[in-house]
């Protein structure tokens, strides 16, 4: 349901803004141009001569932007070119019908991207977040995980399976990427930001099926390359990790630094240090983030437990208590009050 300002509610001019808001009311060709800019040029056509009711807000503009949109009256939509990028549609309210290739899908919570030839039609109480996805973000993450860049373009099979366990666990992480947008996190840690980002689009290629199967997955397969070669590949993302900690790397960045497939470098993770390439890298931000806090401890630096966390991608102060804990026997609120200027 969209939900207005009732005309005999004062306006609270301390309110702030809501900066996430791009769009709320009829005009049609506004709407239209906001639509064309933000997703991709369009033909929009309102039906039955009803009056738009439209809302469209951006929760996180960046590698993977998050939308919310409705029209509030139901609307005919087709891209006017061949997408660029890839859409995932979950709907919040309402219904309505996506045909990918000349075919309407059973179920509107989908995705279509390049390969695909789209249409949509959305009734007058229909409301979707939207992912966006650009076609280079995922050439990035399946060219790290083949080692290469891929012959031709990613094709999702456009229907989500709501039902299967991985599908459901997915759906929920963008539903936390959402409060995490809202709730102002990504501008205090870039870190934390990024690793969100490419945990949605990893995630995505590992739950829904596409054309490229267990070549990208890494389900069902073996590892290519000697042990040795493996290994120094391991002290090379090592190396790589200590050295780019404070940047929004992921495991597609350490196996580019190391020079082997990012599959290839889970397994020798696993082999050698009995880990993965994402907990070793927090293990050395974990850290870090005790480096600082003796800092703080010890007078030569200024900060709280909360900045410290989130200048190293922690967010959630509860796991990185119980993780910090775990590492060095006391908690970061008692390292942060040693003053006895112990070392680390």
């Amino acid at each position: 349901m969209i939900i207005g300002i009732a005309e005999d509610v004062p306006l609270d001019r301390n309110r702030p803004a809501d900066e996430s808001l791009l769009f709320r009311g009829g005009d049609v060709e506004e709407l239209h141009e906001l639509i064309s800019t933000r997703f991709a040029p369009n033909r929009m056509r309102v039906l039955h001569g009803n009056r738009l009711d439209g809302l469209f807000r951006c929760r996180h503009e960046g590698p993977v932007g998050l939308y919310e949109l409705g029209y509030g009256a139901e609307v005919d939509v087709q891209p006017g070119a061949p997408l660029d990028f890839y859409n995932v549609h979950i709907p919040i309210s309402g219904d309505g019908t996506v045909t990918v290739d000349g075919k309407p899908l059973r179920s509107a919570l989908s995705i279509v991207g390049p390969g695909h030839e789209v249409s949509m039609r959305w009734n007058e109480e229909s409301r979707n977040r939207i992912l966006i996805i650009p076609r280079e973000v995922v050439d990035e993450a399946v060219s790290a995980r083949l080692g290469g860049p891929p012959d031709s373009d990613l094709v999702f099979d456009p229907v989500f399976d709501d039902r299967a366990t991985p599908t459901k666990v997915w759906l929920g992480l963008v539903e936390r990427f959402a409060e995490f947008a809202d709730a102002g996190l990504p501008a205090l840690s870039p870190l934390a930001l990024a690793h969100f980002e490419q945990l949605l689009v990893n995630g995505l290629l590992d739950v829904q099926p596409h054309a490229l199967g267990s070549a990208v997955t890494g389900i069902g397969g073996t590892s290519r390359g000697g042990g040795a070669a493996v290994l120094r590949a391991v002290h090379r993302a090592r190396e790589f990790c200590a050295e780019h900690a404070h940047e929004p790397i992921g495991t597609a960045d350490m196996a580019r630094a190391a020079g082997i497939a990012a599959r290839t470098l889970r397994d020798g993770f696993r082999r050698h240090l009995d880990t993965t390439p994402l907990a070793y890298l927090r293990t050395v931000r974990l850290g870090l983030a005790r480096r600082d806090l003796t800092a703080v401890a010890k007078g030569l630096a200024q900060g709280n437990v909360t900045e410290v966390a989130l200048r190293w991608g922690f967010t959630h102060l509860g796991r990185f208590t119980a993780s910090y804990r775990q590492a060095y026997g006391e908690t970061p609120s008692q390292t942060l009050r040693r003053t006895d200027a112990r070392s680390a």
